[in-house]
């Protein structure tokens, strides 16, 4: 025998009362509301609570006395109820005089409007916007809200995801597109000095993801080249060989070469001491930990070297690693690489390799990234960070963290401070402040 499906209640032409209650926060006053309209045989239709510095805004739709929803078929009222009669009226009446009192005797303020129906229901294009401040001012705020609104945008909720490092906020929005919004805030942003992500709402946010990073600069402060270039005291000529390639006078490949040369001689175990140099981006443990918990795949791909990815992989337990690797010969470096090389056009296709041995499709991963080598991945990727990036990376991202926290890239995806605080309590983690000087291969505090 099958079940047919619970058709649900439609409260379009239903009589209805929004029931606010304010004033300071204490337990109890969610049942005390509750207790006082259950004795007048309400249906609840929608629930809202805020609590801010202590004090509480509760929102209850409910239907008014005697009114029953008609049935999915969206009929109304139901005839034999009552509603709209004088015994209707006189039941709303009473409960509004019951529920002022109770207010009253809580301490509380209490607001109750009448009207008919459920909440109207949201637009189509909704979007998820997340702001990034470090203040976060009245002036960027208004802004944004404008912005929206210009858009043809509603903001149904906001709310706060974080306070420390920086403060996040989340704007739900519906009635325009994903593009609109993101095309039209990116200019506040640039205007306001804020980081502002968009988007779109839907399952797959809350599905399983994977994220992958660049390394130099993104992952780590350092730049592992220059790193290794310290010990071989040619510093001046690497920057001289990456000043070119910023000029455009050579390709990545050929700068890459170029800087490697310089290396040749090199004892090799100088990688055992550039390993100990590297110094994570603050956050970034944090960030690969909580994403880990999350049931995410996270790998790095690098224009760098394996000598360092692969450590890298084991101290963080990344799911996947990628790099050019410096030739040894008789316990030195040739000054060569080996194996094809990771440049832009390598670093997108290992992001499509990385998601086809995940098993996640590529509208479902992250890339984050620095630099112009990195713009392949962060736009074949579902959502591309710039992560304080160059002005032309900042420009041909999706979105842009300028702040040098990494773990800050959590709050875009939804994941709040305090869900991150409460996982590293119960698991007795702590080390937010210590990410930015615990160094590659140095024992967690």
């Amino acid at each position: 025998m099958t079940t047919s499906p619970a058709i649900p209640p439609s409260y379009a032409d239903t009589p209805t009362l929004l029931v606010k209650i304010f004033g300071k926060d204490r337990p109890g006053i969610t049942a005390g509301l509750f207790d006082t309209l259950a004795a007048f045989t309400v249906e609840v239709v929608d629930i809202e609570q805020l609590v801010t510095r202590g004090r509480i805004t509760l929102c209850a739709l409910v239907t008014s006395p005697g009114a029953r929803p008609g049935p999915g078929s969206g009929s109304g009222r139901d005839a034999g109820s009552g509603s709209g009669s004088g015994q209707g009226s006189a039941g709303e009446g009473e409960l509004r005089a019951t529920v002022h009192s109770w207010a009253e005797s809580m301490g509380l303020e209490a607001e109750i409007i009448s009207g008919v129906g459920d909440n109207r229901p949201r637009g189509t294009g909704r979007s998820h916007v997340t702001v990034l401040g470090q203040p976060l001012t009245a002036s960027s705020t208004a802004a944004i809200a404008a912005s929206i609104t210009a858009t043809g945008g509603n903001i149904d909720r906001i709310f706060r995801l974080a306070k420390y490092p920086v403060t996040a906020v989340e704007f739900d929005v519906s009635g325009t597109g994903t593009q609109t919004l993101r095309t039209s805030l990116a200019l506040e942003a640039a205007k306001h000095g804020v980081d502002i992500a968009v988007v779109a709402s839907g399952l797959q946010r809350r599905a399983q993801r994977l994220v992958v990073m660049d390394v130099d600069s993104t992952l780590i402060q350092d730049e592992v080249i220059e790193l290794f270039a310290a010990y071989a005291d040619c510093e001046a000529e690497v920057a001289e060989v990456t000043a070119r390639a910023m000029r455009g006078e050579l390709d990545f490949e050929q700068s890459l070469h170029a800087r490697v040369a310089l290396l040749k001689g090199l004892d090799a175990s100088v990688v055992d001491k550039v390993r100990k140099d590297v110094r994570l981006t603050p956050g970034a443990r944090t960030l690969v930990r909580t994403l880990k918990r999350l049931g995410y795949q996270v790998g790095v791909v690098s224009g760098g070297f394996t000598q360092i990815t692969d450590a890298l992989k084991v101290e963080l337990g990344l799911d996947f690693a990628a790099a050019n690797t410096l030739e040894v010969v008789d316990g030195k470096l040739t000054g060569r690489v080996t194996g094809d090389i990771v440049d832009r056009e390598g670093k997108t296709r290992l992001l499509r390799r990385f998601a086809s041995e995940a098993g996640v499709p590529l509208l479902q991963t992250v890339a984050i990234g620095d630099g112009a080598n990195d713009l392949g991945m962060l736009n074949a990727a579902g959502l591309g960070v710039a992560f304080n990036a160059k002005p032309v990376v900042r420009e041909a991202a999706h979105t842009a963290v300028n702040v040098p926290f990494l773990d800050t890239v959590l709050y875009l995806l939804g994941v709040t401070r305090e869900e991150v605080e409460t996982a590293d309590g119960s698991a007795g983690d702590d080390d937010h402040d210590a990410d930015g000087e615990r160094l590659l291969g140095a024992p967690a505090s």
